[in-house]
Protein backbone atom coordinates (compact mmCIF):
# COMPACT_ATOMS: atom_id res chain seq x y z
CA UNK A 1 0.00 0.00 0.00
CA UNK A 2 1.07 3.58 -0.59
CA UNK A 3 2.50 5.43 2.40
CA UNK A 4 2.75 9.15 1.73
CA UNK A 5 3.65 11.96 4.09
CA UNK A 6 0.74 14.19 5.11
CA UNK A 7 2.30 17.25 3.47
CA UNK A 8 3.33 15.67 0.15
CA UNK A 9 0.74 17.67 -1.80
CA UNK A 10 1.46 21.01 -0.12
CA UNK A 11 1.30 23.92 -2.56
CA UNK A 12 1.50 27.59 -1.71
CA UNK A 13 0.15 29.23 -4.85
CA UNK A 14 -3.41 30.39 -5.53
CA UNK A 15 -3.86 28.63 -8.89
CA UNK A 16 -2.03 25.55 -10.12
CA UNK A 17 -1.19 24.93 -13.77
CA UNK A 18 -1.56 21.49 -15.30
CA UNK A 19 2.21 21.17 -15.71
CA UNK A 20 2.87 22.26 -12.11
CA UNK A 21 0.39 19.69 -10.80
CA UNK A 22 2.01 16.90 -12.80
CA UNK A 23 5.47 18.03 -11.65
CA UNK A 24 4.41 17.95 -7.99
CA UNK A 25 3.04 14.44 -8.43
CA UNK A 26 6.21 13.23 -10.15
CA UNK A 27 8.42 14.84 -7.50
CA UNK A 28 6.59 13.88 -4.32
CA UNK A 29 4.71 10.62 -4.97
CA UNK A 30 6.84 7.45 -4.83
CA UNK A 31 5.79 4.38 -6.79
CA UNK A 32 4.33 1.44 -4.91
CA UNK A 33 7.10 -1.06 -4.15
CA UNK A 34 7.30 -4.70 -5.20
CA UNK A 35 7.12 -6.87 -8.28
CA UNK A 36 5.59 -10.14 -9.39
CA UNK A 37 6.10 -12.54 -12.27
CA UNK A 38 3.23 -12.96 -14.69
CA UNK A 39 2.92 -15.17 -17.73
CA UNK A 40 3.46 -13.34 -21.00
CA UNK A 41 -0.15 -14.00 -22.06
CA UNK A 42 -1.36 -12.23 -18.90
CA UNK A 43 1.03 -9.24 -19.07
CA UNK A 44 -1.01 -6.96 -21.34
CA UNK A 45 -1.47 -3.55 -19.73
CA UNK A 46 0.88 -4.24 -16.84
CA UNK A 47 3.92 -2.12 -15.93
CA UNK A 48 7.36 -3.65 -16.40
CA UNK A 49 9.15 -3.70 -13.04
CA UNK A 50 12.73 -4.08 -14.33
CA UNK A 51 14.58 -3.36 -17.54
CA UNK A 52 14.26 -6.23 -19.99
CA UNK A 53 17.68 -6.89 -21.49
CA UNK A 54 17.80 -8.95 -24.65
CA UNK A 55 19.04 -12.48 -23.81
CA UNK A 56 19.81 -12.99 -27.50
CA UNK A 57 20.17 -10.80 -30.59
CA UNK A 58 17.07 -10.04 -32.60
CA UNK A 59 17.01 -11.38 -35.22
CA UNK A 60 19.14 -14.17 -33.76
CA UNK A 61 20.97 -14.90 -37.04
CA UNK A 62 21.82 -13.32 -40.38
CA UNK A 63 18.80 -13.91 -42.62
CA UNK A 64 17.07 -12.94 -45.83
CA UNK A 65 14.45 -10.19 -45.82
CA UNK A 66 12.87 -11.36 -49.11
CA UNK A 67 12.36 -14.34 -51.39
CA UNK A 68 15.19 -14.29 -53.91
CA UNK A 69 18.83 -15.31 -54.43
CA UNK A 70 21.73 -15.00 -51.97
CA UNK A 71 25.34 -14.50 -53.06
CA UNK A 72 28.62 -12.71 -52.34
CA UNK A 73 28.50 -9.07 -53.42
CA UNK A 74 32.20 -9.28 -54.26
CA UNK A 75 31.31 -11.71 -57.08
CA UNK A 76 29.36 -9.06 -58.99
CA UNK A 77 30.85 -7.43 -62.08
CA UNK A 78 31.78 -3.77 -61.84
CA UNK A 79 29.55 -3.00 -64.82
CA UNK A 80 26.64 -4.80 -66.46
CA UNK A 81 24.76 -7.90 -65.26
CA UNK A 82 26.48 -10.85 -63.59
CA UNK A 83 25.73 -14.50 -64.26
CA UNK A 84 25.91 -16.68 -61.13
CA UNK A 85 25.38 -20.43 -61.15
CA UNK A 86 22.62 -21.75 -58.90
CA UNK A 87 23.77 -23.96 -56.03
CA UNK A 88 21.41 -24.96 -53.26
CA UNK A 89 18.10 -23.86 -51.84
CA UNK A 90 17.50 -22.51 -48.31
CA UNK A 91 14.01 -22.28 -46.78
CA UNK A 92 13.07 -20.74 -43.43
CA UNK A 93 13.89 -23.08 -40.59
CA UNK A 94 16.63 -24.93 -42.50
CA UNK A 95 20.37 -24.80 -41.94
CA UNK A 96 22.28 -23.17 -44.80
CA UNK A 97 25.37 -24.80 -46.38
CA UNK A 98 28.37 -22.65 -47.26
CA UNK A 99 28.19 -20.88 -50.60
CA UNK A 100 31.22 -21.07 -52.92
CA UNK A 101 32.45 -18.06 -54.83
CA UNK A 102 30.67 -17.39 -58.11
CA UNK A 103 27.45 -19.10 -57.00
CA UNK A 104 23.99 -18.05 -55.79
CA UNK A 105 21.54 -19.95 -53.61
CA UNK A 106 17.75 -19.81 -53.90
CA UNK A 107 16.58 -18.36 -50.58
CA UNK A 108 13.27 -17.48 -48.90
CA UNK A 109 12.21 -14.84 -46.41
CA UNK A 110 13.53 -15.54 -42.92
CA UNK A 111 15.94 -18.26 -44.04
CA UNK A 112 19.51 -18.07 -42.72
CA UNK A 113 22.07 -16.61 -45.09
CA UNK A 114 24.55 -19.21 -46.38
CA UNK A 115 28.01 -18.68 -44.87
CA UNK A 116 29.90 -16.47 -47.30
CA UNK A 117 26.79 -14.81 -48.75
CA UNK A 118 26.06 -11.19 -47.79
CA UNK A 119 23.49 -9.88 -50.33
CA UNK A 120 20.09 -10.97 -51.67
CA UNK A 121 18.50 -10.18 -55.01
CA UNK A 122 14.69 -10.05 -54.97
CA UNK A 123 13.24 -12.81 -57.15
CA UNK A 124 11.23 -10.37 -59.28
CA UNK A 125 14.44 -8.53 -60.22
CA UNK A 126 16.33 -11.65 -61.28
CA UNK A 127 17.04 -12.74 -64.83
CA UNK A 128 16.68 -16.51 -65.42
CA UNK A 129 18.91 -18.93 -67.31
CA UNK A 130 19.04 -22.72 -66.99
CA UNK A 131 21.03 -23.43 -63.84
CA UNK A 132 21.91 -19.78 -63.32
CA UNK A 133 20.60 -16.40 -62.24
CA UNK A 134 21.37 -13.02 -63.82
CA UNK A 135 21.99 -10.20 -61.32
CA UNK A 136 21.44 -6.68 -62.71
CA UNK A 137 23.93 -3.94 -61.83
CA UNK A 138 23.43 -1.39 -59.05
CA UNK A 139 22.69 -3.67 -56.09
CA UNK A 140 24.32 -2.38 -52.91
CA UNK A 141 26.26 -4.69 -50.52
CA UNK A 142 24.01 -6.23 -47.88
CA UNK A 143 20.80 -5.49 -49.78
CA UNK A 144 17.68 -7.37 -48.64
CA UNK A 145 19.55 -9.09 -45.80
CA UNK A 146 18.98 -8.66 -42.05
CA UNK A 147 22.08 -8.93 -39.82
CA UNK A 148 21.84 -10.64 -36.43
CA UNK A 149 20.93 -8.01 -33.82
CA UNK A 150 19.70 -5.51 -36.41
CA UNK A 151 16.54 -4.96 -34.34
CA UNK A 152 17.92 -5.47 -30.82
CA UNK A 153 21.52 -6.24 -29.89
CA UNK A 154 22.15 -8.98 -27.35
CA UNK A 155 22.40 -7.44 -23.87
CA UNK A 156 20.74 -4.17 -24.91
CA UNK A 157 17.70 -2.83 -23.04
CA UNK A 158 14.81 -3.99 -25.17
CA UNK A 159 12.13 -2.57 -22.84
CA UNK A 160 12.78 -0.11 -19.99
CA UNK A 161 11.37 -0.45 -16.50
CA UNK A 162 8.12 1.47 -16.20
CA UNK A 163 6.96 0.73 -19.75
CA UNK A 164 3.29 -0.21 -19.98
CA UNK A 165 3.06 -3.45 -21.91
CA UNK A 166 0.93 -3.11 -25.04
CA UNK A 167 0.60 -5.60 -27.89
CA UNK A 168 3.93 -4.50 -29.52
CA UNK A 169 5.82 -4.90 -26.22
CA UNK A 170 4.28 -8.33 -25.68
CA UNK A 171 5.36 -9.34 -29.19
CA UNK A 172 8.92 -8.10 -28.62
CA UNK A 173 9.20 -10.00 -25.33
CA UNK A 174 7.93 -13.14 -27.06
CA UNK A 175 10.49 -12.72 -29.86
CA UNK A 176 13.19 -12.61 -27.17
CA UNK A 177 11.97 -15.90 -25.72
CA UNK A 178 10.39 -14.54 -22.54
CA UNK A 179 7.62 -16.77 -21.19
CA UNK A 180 7.02 -14.49 -18.17
CA UNK A 181 7.84 -10.91 -17.20
CA UNK A 182 8.45 -9.07 -13.89
CA UNK A 183 5.71 -6.49 -13.43
CA UNK A 184 4.65 -4.04 -10.75
CA UNK A 185 1.71 -5.32 -8.67
CA UNK A 186 -1.54 -3.69 -9.66
CA UNK A 187 -2.31 -0.78 -7.38
CA UNK A 188 -5.73 -0.73 -5.72
CA UNK A 189 -7.82 2.37 -6.41
CA UNK A 190 -11.05 2.85 -4.50
CA UNK A 191 -13.77 5.04 -6.04
CA UNK A 192 -16.46 6.89 -4.10
CA UNK A 193 -19.20 9.22 -5.23
CA UNK A 194 -20.59 11.70 -2.73
CA UNK A 195 -23.97 13.16 -1.96
CA UNK A 196 -27.41 12.23 -0.66
CA UNK A 197 -28.82 13.34 -3.99
CA UNK A 198 -27.31 10.28 -5.70
CA UNK A 199 -28.73 6.80 -6.13
CA UNK A 200 -26.95 3.82 -7.62
CA UNK A 201 -28.28 2.60 -10.99
CA UNK A 202 -30.75 -0.22 -10.44
CA UNK A 203 -32.01 1.12 -7.11
CA UNK A 204 -35.18 3.09 -6.45
CA UNK A 205 -34.84 6.76 -7.27
CA UNK A 206 -35.99 9.26 -4.64
CA UNK A 207 -37.98 12.32 -5.58
CA UNK A 208 -34.94 14.62 -5.22
CA UNK A 209 -32.31 12.17 -6.49
CA UNK A 210 -30.46 11.45 -9.72
CA UNK A 211 -28.60 8.32 -10.68
CA UNK A 212 -24.88 8.37 -10.01
CA UNK A 213 -22.87 8.51 -13.24
CA UNK A 214 -19.47 9.78 -12.11
CA UNK A 215 -18.53 6.67 -10.17
CA UNK A 216 -19.05 4.48 -13.20
CA UNK A 217 -17.30 6.94 -15.52
CA UNK A 218 -14.25 6.94 -13.22
CA UNK A 219 -14.25 3.15 -12.93
CA UNK A 220 -14.37 2.91 -16.72
CA UNK A 221 -11.49 5.40 -17.10
CA UNK A 222 -9.46 3.42 -14.57
CA UNK A 223 -10.07 0.23 -16.54
CA UNK A 224 -7.65 1.57 -19.19
CA UNK A 225 -4.89 1.94 -16.57
CA UNK A 226 -2.73 -0.65 -14.73
CA UNK A 227 -4.91 -0.75 -11.61
CA UNK A 228 -7.45 -2.80 -9.75
CA UNK A 229 -10.41 -0.43 -9.47
CA UNK A 230 -12.85 -0.99 -6.60
CA UNK A 231 -16.36 0.44 -6.40
CA UNK A 232 -16.79 1.80 -2.85
CA UNK A 233 -20.27 3.24 -3.29
CA UNK A 234 -21.67 6.63 -2.28
CA UNK A 235 -20.51 8.73 0.67
CA UNK A 236 -23.39 10.45 2.53
CA UNK A 237 -23.52 14.20 3.09
CA UNK A 238 -22.23 13.83 6.65
CA UNK A 239 -18.63 14.73 7.41
CA UNK A 240 -18.20 12.21 10.25
CA UNK A 241 -19.54 9.28 8.22
CA UNK A 242 -17.48 10.27 5.20
CA UNK A 243 -14.33 10.61 7.31
CA UNK A 244 -14.91 7.16 8.82
CA UNK A 245 -15.39 5.63 5.36
CA UNK A 246 -12.18 7.23 4.06
CA UNK A 247 -10.20 6.03 7.10
CA UNK A 248 -11.55 2.51 6.70
CA UNK A 249 -10.74 2.37 2.99
CA UNK A 250 -7.29 3.95 3.30
CA UNK A 251 -5.74 0.86 4.88
CA UNK A 252 -6.52 -1.42 1.93
CA UNK A 253 -6.08 0.90 -1.05
CA UNK A 254 -3.19 2.74 -2.71
CA UNK A 255 -5.38 5.63 -3.85
CA UNK A 256 -8.89 6.87 -3.12
CA UNK A 257 -10.88 8.87 -5.67
CA UNK A 258 -14.04 10.80 -4.88
CA UNK A 259 -16.23 13.03 -7.02
CA UNK A 260 -18.31 15.90 -5.74
CA UNK A 261 -18.27 17.67 -2.38
CA UNK A 262 -14.95 19.48 -2.88
CA UNK A 263 -16.17 23.05 -3.37
CA UNK A 264 -16.88 25.60 -0.62
CA UNK A 265 -20.60 25.02 -0.01
CA UNK A 266 -22.11 24.05 3.34
CA UNK A 267 -22.95 20.60 1.97
CA UNK A 268 -19.49 19.93 0.49
CA UNK A 269 -18.16 17.51 3.11
CA UNK A 270 -15.26 15.75 1.38
CA UNK A 271 -12.75 18.43 2.28
CA UNK A 272 -13.73 18.27 5.95
CA UNK A 273 -13.71 14.47 5.87
CA UNK A 274 -10.14 14.41 4.54
CA UNK A 275 -9.04 16.93 7.17
CA UNK A 276 -10.54 14.82 9.96
CA UNK A 277 -8.58 11.76 8.86
CA UNK A 278 -5.34 13.33 7.65
CA UNK A 279 -4.09 16.37 5.78
CA UNK A 280 -5.90 18.34 3.08
CA UNK A 281 -4.51 20.63 0.43
CA UNK A 282 -7.16 22.35 -1.65
CA UNK A 283 -5.89 22.72 -5.18
CA UNK A 284 -7.46 25.19 -7.57
CA UNK A 285 -6.41 23.90 -10.97
CA UNK A 286 -6.10 26.49 -13.72
CA UNK A 287 -8.45 24.66 -16.07
CA UNK A 288 -12.06 24.94 -17.19
CA UNK A 289 -14.11 22.91 -16.62
CA UNK A 290 -12.74 21.41 -13.43
CA UNK A 291 -11.03 24.01 -11.25
CA UNK A 292 -11.59 22.72 -7.68
CA UNK A 293 -9.83 19.56 -6.55
CA UNK A 294 -9.08 18.28 -3.07
CA UNK A 295 -5.68 16.61 -2.66
CA UNK A 296 -4.98 14.93 0.64
CA UNK A 297 -3.50 12.04 2.55
CA UNK A 298 -5.44 9.82 4.95
CA UNK A 299 -3.51 7.16 6.82
CA UNK A 300 -0.64 7.41 4.34
CA UNK A 301 -2.96 6.88 1.35
CA UNK A 302 -3.46 9.68 -1.18
CA UNK A 303 -7.03 10.93 -1.61
CA UNK A 304 -8.07 12.90 -4.67
CA UNK A 305 -11.41 14.67 -4.63
CA UNK A 306 -12.64 15.52 -8.12
CA UNK A 307 -15.46 17.93 -9.02
CA UNK A 308 -19.03 16.68 -9.22
CA UNK A 309 -19.95 17.91 -12.67
CA UNK A 310 -19.36 15.00 -15.09
CA UNK A 311 -17.26 16.84 -17.69
CA UNK A 312 -15.22 18.58 -14.99
CA UNK A 313 -14.63 15.21 -13.33
CA UNK A 314 -13.30 13.79 -16.61
CA UNK A 315 -10.99 16.75 -17.27
CA UNK A 316 -9.51 16.69 -13.77
CA UNK A 317 -9.19 12.91 -13.90
CA UNK A 318 -7.06 13.21 -17.04
CA UNK A 319 -4.80 15.87 -15.53
CA UNK A 320 -4.60 14.73 -11.90
CA UNK A 321 -5.83 11.18 -11.35
CA UNK A 322 -4.23 9.69 -14.47
CA UNK A 323 -0.68 10.93 -13.78
CA UNK A 324 -1.10 10.08 -10.09
CA UNK A 325 -2.16 6.53 -10.93
CA UNK A 326 0.70 6.07 -13.40
CA UNK A 327 3.20 7.39 -10.86
CA UNK A 328 1.95 5.11 -8.09
CA UNK A 329 1.97 2.17 -10.52
CA UNK A 330 5.63 2.77 -11.38
CA UNK A 331 4.85 3.61 -15.01
CA UNK A 332 6.84 6.05 -17.11
CA UNK A 333 5.07 9.39 -17.77
CA UNK A 334 2.59 9.21 -20.64
CA UNK A 335 1.62 12.60 -22.08
CA UNK A 336 -1.97 12.88 -23.18
CA UNK A 337 -2.30 12.40 -26.95
CA UNK A 338 -2.74 15.62 -28.90
CA UNK A 339 -2.88 16.44 -32.60
CA UNK A 340 -3.55 19.61 -34.62
CA UNK A 341 -6.92 20.53 -36.08
CA UNK A 342 -8.46 23.58 -37.73
CA UNK A 343 -11.14 25.39 -35.74
CA UNK A 344 -14.53 25.96 -37.36
CA UNK A 345 -15.91 27.96 -34.45
CA UNK A 346 -15.56 31.25 -32.56
CA UNK A 347 -14.80 31.26 -28.88
CA UNK A 348 -13.60 33.71 -26.22
CA UNK A 349 -11.95 32.88 -22.92
CA UNK A 350 -10.04 34.44 -20.06
CA UNK A 351 -6.25 34.49 -20.08
CA UNK A 352 -4.43 32.53 -17.39
CA UNK A 353 -6.35 29.28 -17.53
CA UNK A 354 -6.53 26.37 -19.91
CA UNK A 355 -9.94 25.54 -21.33
CA UNK A 356 -11.25 22.35 -22.87
CA UNK A 357 -13.96 22.80 -25.47
CA UNK A 358 -15.87 19.77 -26.70
CA UNK A 359 -15.69 19.43 -30.46
CA UNK A 360 -16.72 17.13 -33.27
CA UNK A 361 -14.05 16.25 -35.82
CA UNK A 362 -14.60 16.18 -39.57
CA UNK A 363 -12.16 15.40 -42.42
CA UNK A 364 -10.48 18.56 -43.66
CA UNK A 365 -7.58 17.99 -46.01
CA UNK A 366 -4.22 18.49 -44.30
CA UNK A 367 -5.78 18.45 -40.83
CA UNK A 368 -9.21 17.60 -39.43
CA UNK A 369 -11.81 20.29 -38.82
CA UNK A 370 -12.99 20.87 -35.24
CA UNK A 371 -16.64 21.93 -34.89
CA UNK A 372 -17.75 23.10 -31.45
CA UNK A 373 -20.45 21.14 -29.66
CA UNK A 374 -23.60 23.24 -29.48
CA UNK A 375 -23.86 23.41 -25.67
CA UNK A 376 -21.20 24.09 -23.04
CA UNK A 377 -22.46 22.96 -19.62
CA UNK A 378 -20.06 20.89 -17.50
CA UNK A 379 -22.95 18.68 -16.46
CA UNK A 380 -23.90 17.57 -19.98
CA UNK A 381 -23.01 13.91 -20.40
CA UNK A 382 -24.17 13.99 -24.01
CA UNK A 383 -21.48 16.56 -24.74
CA UNK A 384 -19.03 13.67 -24.28
CA UNK A 385 -21.03 10.97 -26.04
CA UNK A 386 -21.82 13.19 -29.04
CA UNK A 387 -18.38 14.80 -29.43
CA UNK A 388 -15.05 13.40 -30.57
CA UNK A 389 -12.40 15.41 -28.74
CA UNK A 390 -11.45 18.24 -26.42
CA UNK A 391 -10.02 21.30 -28.13
CA UNK A 392 -7.30 22.44 -25.73
CA UNK A 393 -7.02 26.23 -25.52
CA UNK A 394 -3.81 27.27 -23.71
CA UNK A 395 -3.53 29.87 -20.97
CA UNK A 396 -2.31 32.65 -23.28
CA UNK A 397 -5.15 32.22 -25.80
CA UNK A 398 -8.12 34.55 -25.34
CA UNK A 399 -10.01 34.00 -28.60
CA UNK A 400 -10.44 31.41 -31.32
CA UNK A 401 -11.68 32.21 -34.83
CA UNK A 402 -12.55 29.95 -37.75
CA UNK A 403 -9.39 28.81 -39.49
CA UNK A 404 -7.20 28.97 -36.37
CA UNK A 405 -5.06 25.96 -35.57
CA UNK A 406 -5.95 24.26 -32.28
CA UNK A 407 -4.73 21.17 -30.46
CA UNK A 408 -7.26 18.44 -29.82
CA UNK A 409 -7.28 15.49 -27.42
CA UNK A 410 -9.18 12.66 -29.14
CA UNK A 411 -11.67 10.80 -26.98
CA UNK A 412 -10.85 7.52 -28.75
CA UNK A 413 -7.35 7.61 -27.24
CA UNK A 414 -8.47 8.91 -23.84
CA UNK A 415 -11.53 6.85 -23.01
Amino acid sequence: MAQLSDDCFAFGGPLLSVEAAEALIAERVPPVAGEEQVALAAALGRVLARDLRAPLPLPPFFNSAVDGYAFRHADLAAEGPTRLRLEGRVAAGQAAPSLPSGAAARIFTGAPMPPGADTVLMQEDAGQEPGAVLVPPGLRPGANARPAGEDVAQGAIALPAGRRLRAPEIGLAAALGCAALPVVPRIRVGVFSTGDELASPGSALGSAQTYDSNRFTLLALLARLPVEAIDLGILPDRAEASAAALRAAAGSHDLLLTSGGVSTGEEDHVRAAIEQGGRLVFWRLAVKPGRPAAMGVVGGTPVLGLPGNPVAAVVTFLHLARPLVLRLAGALPEPLPRFPARAEFRYRKKAGRREYVRVRLQPGGEMPVAEKFEREGAGLLTSLTESDAFAELPEDVTAVAPGDAVRVLPFAALF
